[in-house]
């Protein structure tokens, strides 16, 4: 093999680095997120740099622990001398970097990132500071190994580095509890005031909150815990194209479920068998809505409580028995009153609370 790094006008480009600290898209855990921009990288495995592999095991042993997709030991060192690529190297030299340190992460994803030409690398942090620190360190780390440039002292000089920052103060840990958070690609607003209004505008006992799918994908939920999730639909229109993909925006705006705790609520659309499904496996009771009518019977099988529209009217249902719950106008989203008027419902009958 001939060591092939591309001059240092190609080098990989930082694009996007941060952290979030409440359950987010990739994992209920914090997470450290960096978009790379790889350039001629794209064409070039570990494979195909004689030593690389070699160097970073001997500048990092504990990489032969890391098990990476084949399960097993030693798994990461073998796709390292079958050949994989700088992007997925970065995310196991950062989680390197914190288990030297004594933090214990093993969490990690790499994908294909946003836009072409750009990878998304996402590991778990014990530590904010150190988490955003290590993807830099990584990235200088393997960019040094391509180029057979890894000396023996720099990962050294990067543990001290990490261990002083994890002598410092970490951020403080997302502990907001609230009554709800709303999601969906639109009628968020509409959605809380209409909650609000019906719950009782002058009630401060109930904190709603409007989840952009765009925060949660950035920053995660801001808050710790939700006595309801309610997500309105999965069509979004405020985050990059593949994360409107129906099974990315359907992961996505389940985000909310990781905030609810075991026998909080779930309200959402009685067409998103799977939003239904990823709440009971999570312990999550189901109230599920719709626009129109009809309603599955799938879904009617497993929902504590429904609503739904008949006659131009809102109407809920209980175990058999259904209330009016006002007109359907014409000046909201539909959509965003059935939501309300269902998660209200839930939220203040005594049948349907524990």
């Amino acid at each position: 093999m001939t060591a092939v790094a591309p001059a240092p006008v190609s080098e990989i480009r930082l694009t996007t680095l941060h952290a979030t600290r409440g359950a987010n898209f990739w994992s209920t855990r914090p997470v450290t997120r960096m978009d790379v921009a790889v350039g001629a990288y794209e064409h070039i495995s570990s494979a195909d740099v004689s030593g690389l592999a070699e160097q970073l095991v001997a500048a990092l042993p504990g990489l032969v622990e890391h098990e990476c997709s084949i399960g097993e030991h030693g798994g990461f060192v073998m796709r390292l001398r079958r050949g994989t690529y700088a992007p997925h190297i970065i995310e196991h030299v950062a989680l390197e970097l914190q288990t030297m340190i004594g933090h214990d992460v093993g969490f990690g994803r790499t994908r294909g990132g946003d836009v072409e030409g750009e990878y998304t690398i996402v590991f778990e942090h014990e530590h904010e500071q150190v988490g955003l620190r290590a993807a830099a360190l990584a990235l200088e780390t393997v960019h040094r190994a391509f180029a057979g440039r890894l000396a023996p002292g720099h990962v050294g000089t990067a543990v001290r580095e990490l261990a002083a920052l994890a002598s410092t103060p970490d951020a403080p840990p997302i502990a907001q509890r609230v009554t709800a958070g709303v999601s969906g690609g639109s009628g968020r607003a509409e959605c809380v005031a209409l909650l609000h209004r019906a719950l009782g505008r002058n009630d401060d006992e109930h904190l709603l909150i409007d989840v952009a799918p765009a925060f949660i994908l950035y920053a995660g939920l801001p808050y710790a815990r939700s006595r309801l999730a309610i997500i309105l639909d999965t069509q979004l229109g405020d985050v990059p194209q593949r994360y409107r993909e129906p099974e990315r925006a359907r992961r996505l705006t389940g985000t909310l479920i990781d905030g609810v705790p075991r026998g909080g609520f779930l309200v959402c659309p009685a067409s998103e068998p799977d939003l239904i499904e990823d709440a009971r496996e999570a312990g999550c009771r189901v109230a599920v809505f719709s626009s129109e009518d009809s309603i599955d019977d799938s879904a009617l099988e497993v929902a504590t409580a429904v609503a739904r529209v008949r006659d131009g009217a809102i109407w809920v249902e209980h175990c058999g028995d259904a209330e009016p719950a006002g007109p359907l106008r014409d000046d909201q989203p539909a959509t965003a009153q059935v939501a309300a008027a269902l998660a209200a419902y839930v939220l203040r009958d005594s049948g349907v609370r524990r």
